[in-house]
Protein backbone atom coordinates (compact mmCIF):
# COMPACT_ATOMS: atom_id res chain seq x y z
CA UNK A 1 0.00 0.00 0.00
CA UNK A 2 2.96 2.59 0.55
CA UNK A 3 4.72 1.66 -1.81
CA UNK A 4 1.61 2.50 -4.52
CA UNK A 5 1.23 5.75 -2.36
CA UNK A 6 4.91 6.61 -3.21
CA UNK A 7 3.82 5.73 -6.85
CA UNK A 8 0.89 7.67 -7.00
CA UNK A 9 2.46 10.95 -5.88
CA UNK A 10 5.59 10.82 -7.86
CA UNK A 11 3.61 9.96 -11.01
CA UNK A 12 0.98 13.41 -9.96
CA UNK A 13 4.69 15.23 -9.27
CA UNK A 14 5.79 14.95 -12.77
CA UNK A 15 2.66 15.62 -14.23
CA UNK A 16 2.35 18.85 -11.87
CA UNK A 17 5.36 20.16 -13.40
CA UNK A 18 4.70 19.56 -17.08
CA UNK A 19 1.09 21.15 -15.98
CA UNK A 20 3.27 24.28 -14.46
CA UNK A 21 4.97 24.51 -17.29
CA UNK A 22 2.61 25.23 -19.66
CA UNK A 23 0.86 27.33 -17.64
CA UNK A 24 4.02 29.33 -17.40
CA UNK A 25 3.81 29.55 -21.08
CA UNK A 26 0.12 30.54 -21.40
CA UNK A 27 0.84 33.32 -19.29
CA UNK A 28 4.09 33.85 -20.53
CA UNK A 29 2.75 35.25 -23.73
CA UNK A 30 -0.70 37.37 -22.24
CA UNK A 31 2.30 38.54 -19.24
CA UNK A 32 6.06 38.60 -19.26
CA UNK A 33 6.45 39.88 -15.57
CA UNK A 34 3.47 37.39 -14.36
CA UNK A 35 5.27 34.36 -16.07
CA UNK A 36 8.71 35.56 -14.35
CA UNK A 37 7.12 35.83 -11.09
CA UNK A 38 5.66 32.10 -11.23
CA UNK A 39 8.62 30.89 -12.19
CA UNK A 40 11.24 32.14 -9.68
CA UNK A 41 8.02 31.29 -7.11
CA UNK A 42 8.48 27.94 -8.48
CA UNK A 43 11.96 27.64 -8.59
CA UNK A 44 12.31 28.50 -4.76
CA UNK A 45 9.72 26.14 -4.11
CA UNK A 46 11.66 23.52 -5.97
CA UNK A 47 14.97 24.34 -3.91
CA UNK A 48 12.90 24.54 -0.40
CA UNK A 49 11.87 20.95 -1.08
CA UNK A 50 16.11 19.56 -1.15
CA UNK A 51 16.38 21.20 2.37
CA UNK A 52 14.40 18.26 4.69
CA UNK A 53 16.54 15.96 2.00
CA UNK A 54 20.08 17.84 3.28
CA UNK A 55 19.27 18.24 6.96
CA UNK A 56 18.59 13.91 7.07
CA UNK A 57 21.95 13.40 5.76
CA UNK A 58 23.60 15.76 7.87
CA UNK A 59 21.80 13.86 10.83
CA UNK A 60 22.66 10.78 9.48
CA UNK A 61 26.30 11.25 9.26
CA UNK A 62 25.98 12.39 12.53
CA UNK A 63 24.49 9.53 14.21
CA UNK A 64 26.40 7.38 12.32
CA UNK A 65 30.06 8.96 13.83
CA UNK A 66 27.92 8.09 17.72
CA UNK A 67 28.75 4.25 17.30
CA UNK A 68 31.83 2.56 16.85
CA UNK A 69 30.05 0.38 14.94
CA UNK A 70 26.49 -0.32 13.40
CA UNK A 71 25.30 -1.53 10.62
CA UNK A 72 21.89 -0.60 8.71
CA UNK A 73 18.96 -2.69 9.90
CA UNK A 74 20.30 -0.97 13.72
CA UNK A 75 20.15 2.86 11.85
CA UNK A 76 16.49 1.40 10.65
CA UNK A 77 15.32 0.47 14.13
CA UNK A 78 16.85 3.82 15.81
CA UNK A 79 15.75 6.56 12.89
CA UNK A 80 12.77 5.20 12.41
CA UNK A 81 13.28 5.21 8.13
CA UNK A 82 12.94 2.77 5.63
CA UNK A 83 15.79 0.07 5.13
CA UNK A 84 15.67 1.26 1.41
CA UNK A 85 16.57 4.69 2.39
CA UNK A 86 19.38 4.14 4.87
CA UNK A 87 21.22 1.76 2.15
CA UNK A 88 21.03 4.09 -0.30
CA UNK A 89 22.40 6.65 1.93
CA UNK A 90 25.15 4.09 3.35
CA UNK A 91 25.85 2.92 -0.64
CA UNK A 92 26.70 6.77 -1.40
CA UNK A 93 28.83 7.13 1.57
CA UNK A 94 30.53 3.55 0.88
CA UNK A 95 31.63 4.98 -2.88
CA UNK A 96 33.08 8.47 -1.22
CA UNK A 97 35.23 6.67 1.41
CA UNK A 98 38.81 6.92 -0.26
CA UNK A 99 40.03 10.17 2.27
CA UNK A 100 37.32 9.36 5.05
CA UNK A 101 38.65 8.00 8.62
CA UNK A 102 35.58 5.80 9.16
CA UNK A 103 34.80 2.72 6.73
CA UNK A 104 31.73 1.48 5.29
CA UNK A 105 31.31 -2.28 3.89
CA UNK A 106 29.01 -4.48 2.39
CA UNK A 107 28.70 -8.04 3.45
CA UNK A 108 25.91 -10.36 2.88
CA UNK A 109 23.00 -7.81 1.62
CA UNK A 110 23.68 -5.37 4.06
CA UNK A 111 26.28 -2.68 5.15
CA UNK A 112 27.79 -1.53 8.25
CA UNK A 113 29.48 1.70 9.40
CA UNK A 114 32.84 1.44 11.50
CA UNK A 115 34.12 4.33 13.07
CA UNK A 116 38.19 6.26 13.50
CA UNK A 117 38.69 4.43 16.41
CA UNK A 118 37.94 0.87 14.95
CA UNK A 119 40.36 1.45 11.65
CA UNK A 120 42.66 2.96 13.42
CA UNK A 121 42.95 0.27 15.78
CA UNK A 122 42.39 -2.39 12.84
CA UNK A 123 45.42 -0.93 10.81
CA UNK A 124 47.78 -0.90 13.55
CA UNK A 125 47.41 -4.66 14.62
CA UNK A 126 47.45 -5.34 11.01
CA UNK A 127 50.73 -3.71 10.29
CA UNK A 128 51.97 -5.26 13.51
CA UNK A 129 51.62 -8.93 11.83
CA UNK A 130 48.43 -10.22 13.36
CA UNK A 131 46.16 -12.64 11.55
CA UNK A 132 42.71 -12.41 11.07
CA UNK A 133 42.19 -14.90 14.38
CA UNK A 134 44.68 -12.36 16.47
CA UNK A 135 43.10 -8.88 14.95
CA UNK A 136 39.22 -10.63 15.84
CA UNK A 137 40.36 -10.90 19.69
CA UNK A 138 41.74 -7.67 19.88
CA UNK A 139 38.77 -5.78 18.38
CA UNK A 140 35.80 -7.67 20.34
CA UNK A 141 35.40 -5.31 22.49
CA UNK A 142 34.56 -2.95 19.70
CA UNK A 143 31.40 -5.59 18.94
CA UNK A 144 33.07 -7.38 15.94
CA UNK A 145 32.28 -11.04 16.03
CA UNK A 146 33.34 -12.54 12.96
CA UNK A 147 36.22 -12.92 10.71
CA UNK A 148 33.83 -12.23 7.79
CA UNK A 149 33.89 -8.65 9.44
CA UNK A 150 37.34 -8.56 10.12
CA UNK A 151 37.90 -9.68 6.02
CA UNK A 152 35.77 -7.38 4.84
CA UNK A 153 37.58 -4.25 6.76
CA UNK A 154 40.76 -4.85 5.04
CA UNK A 155 39.29 -5.72 1.36
CA UNK A 156 37.20 -2.45 1.96
CA UNK A 157 40.57 -0.83 3.07
CA UNK A 158 42.87 -2.12 0.16
CA UNK A 159 40.00 -1.72 -2.19
CA UNK A 160 40.14 1.78 -1.70
CA UNK A 161 43.82 2.38 -1.27
CA UNK A 162 43.63 2.83 2.83
CA UNK A 163 45.93 -0.12 3.54
CA UNK A 164 49.59 -0.08 3.67
CA UNK A 165 52.05 -2.75 3.36
CA UNK A 166 52.60 -4.70 6.65
CA UNK A 167 55.46 -3.99 8.68
CA UNK A 168 55.51 -7.63 9.64
CA UNK A 169 54.13 -10.46 8.41
CA UNK A 170 51.94 -12.80 10.24
CA UNK A 171 54.35 -15.69 9.73
CA UNK A 172 56.73 -13.45 11.70
CA UNK A 173 54.79 -12.49 14.11
CA UNK A 174 53.52 -15.81 14.73
CA UNK A 175 57.00 -17.20 14.87
CA UNK A 176 58.13 -14.04 17.26
CA UNK A 177 55.26 -15.09 19.66
CA UNK A 178 56.29 -18.73 19.23
CA UNK A 179 59.48 -18.29 20.91
CA UNK A 180 58.77 -15.13 23.58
Amino acid sequence: MPGKFVKTLKTIGRKWFIFLVVIILIVFIFNQLAAIIITIITIVLFALSYIPTMLFYKKFNKFLNEFDSIDDNNVVRKLKRPLAQIQERMYKLSKKQSKKTSLITFTNGHYTFYNEKIITNFKSFYNNGLGEKEVLEKLKKYDIKTRTEIKTIEETLIKHDRLEERKISVKEYRDKQRYL
